[in-house]
């Protein structure tokens, strides 16, 4: 499994459109351990590309703060599971917490 959070600053990044590089995260299911990071910076965004891009990656799932319901809509003709609302935390924070199931999310933080 491949989790993507995109990040700014180390952390992530309140809107993934916005965000500087996508750290992405292999993880064991089955152990709920990280394995692996790779931390990559995206092209230019626009509209349907970034789910493209990280899906050629192998990404599974994406992890963000914030994000319009056309973007979530995109990931998921993709395969790739879309969880919102996570806090700005460290990319291996957030993905630990939510493979133990302990992720606190809020409201996503898109509103378009």
């Amino acid at each position: 499994m491949k989790i993507a959070v995109p990040t700014a600053d180390g952390k992530l990044c309140m809107h993934f459109g916005h965000c500087e590089k996508f750290v992405i995260v292999d993880v064991d299911e089955a152990t709920k351990t990280i394995t692996g990071k790779e931390d990559v910076v995206p092209p230019p965004h626009e509209p349907g590309l970034y789910p493209k891009w990280l899906h050629e990656r192998g990404v599974t799932t994406i992890i963000g703060g914030g994000m319009g319901m056309r973007a979530q809509q995109f990931f998921q003709d993709y395969g790739i599971q879309v969880v919102v609302g996570a806090p700005p935390e460290h990319p291996q924070t957030v993905v630990l917490s939510w493979l133990k199931g302990e992720l606190v999310t809020g409201g996503n933080s898109c509103d378009h």
